[in-house]
């Protein structure tokens, strides 16, 4: 290997590792606050790691709210919210990938057209209906509006196009229902486009703020990151070791779904090199 090739290959991994901590740095620094005391959190200059480490504040945080509540209800709303998002996103995905129907373009436009829309437009009506309707402080308020995701229908379909249409056709000469082609047949092939798109969901959802403080007024069905903002209004707003503690709560599980998913997220970018 030349001389050349050494630099470059020592620049490139110095440049990764450089980028590498700028993305680690923050969690770094949140478990350190969340460990540490009200002075060391007001010291100057700052410690990276608290002597000693100060674990009741995760009890603090804990015990200042019920957090169980709030991380059941948490976890009710993604993987609902991501349920349904596959369920009619396949559908979707099939119907215009792998039928054939007048006006199936234009009604694609429209499918991407929605992937413009911030939520946060038409949060108004939709409050006004639920409201009518009976439904805020539930469930279904929480994931109805989500149910169908114009990102993941695109993304799907992207990946149906990509399966030859002789595996369709074979498996409907085998006596295969839609179902069965959708969920048993092209859904397998898709994995790694599915597994991609359900991170992208659950990471959306489960630190999702706005959309819960809309729907909702008490601690039946309110969130984690709900929650996590309470903790700054029950005390001075100067409790960040707590907050910090907190925040944790919110954050630890979707580093544990990117730890246990990776594979597949390399596994999706791969899949999708190669189209």
């Amino acid at each position: 290997m030349s001389a050349r090739r050494v630099c470059l290959r020592a620049l490139t991994l110095a440049a990764l590792a450089l980028v590498a901590l700028a993305e680690v740095f923050p969690y770094v620094w949140m478990v350190s606050t969340s460990l540490k005391d009200m002075a060391g959190v007001t010291r100057f200059p700052p410690a990276l790691w608290p002597l000693p480490p100060h674990w009741e504040n995760y009890a603090k945080a804990w015990a200042s709210g019920p957090f169980l509540r709030y991380a059941v209800n948490n976890a009710i709303q993604t993987v609902g919210i991501l349920a349904c998002q596959l369920f009619f996103g396949c559908l979707a995905g099939f119907a215009f990938s792998k039928l054939s129907w007048k006006g199936r373009d234009a009604c694609f436009l429209v499918v991407i057209a929605c992937l413009i829309v911030p939520p946060q437009v038409r949060f108004v009506p939709l409050y006004m209906l639920f409201s009518k309707l009976g439904l805020l402080n539930t469930y279904a308020s929480l994931i109805v509006p989500y149910a169908v995701s114009a990102l993941g229908t695109f993304l799907i379909r992207d990946a149906f196009l990509q399966v030859s249409d002789d595996i369709v056709d074979a498996a409907r000469v085998d006596g295969a229902g839609t179902f069965t082609m959708i969920f048993r047949v092209l859904a397998p092939i898709a994995r790694p486009t599915l597994v991609a798109f359900s991170l992208f969901s659950v990471v959306y959802h489960w630190n999702d703020f706005f959309w819960p403080l809309v729907m909702t007024t008490n601690d039946a069905v309110r969130t984690l990151p709900i929650g996590v903002a309470m903790l700054r209004e029950e005390g001075t707003g100067d409790r960040w070791h707590v907050i910090m503690a907190g925040s944790m709560f919110v954050v630890a599980p979707v580093l544990v779904v990117f730890a246990v998913a990776q594979r597949h997220i390399i596994r999706a970018f791969t899949f999708t090199s190669l189209k």
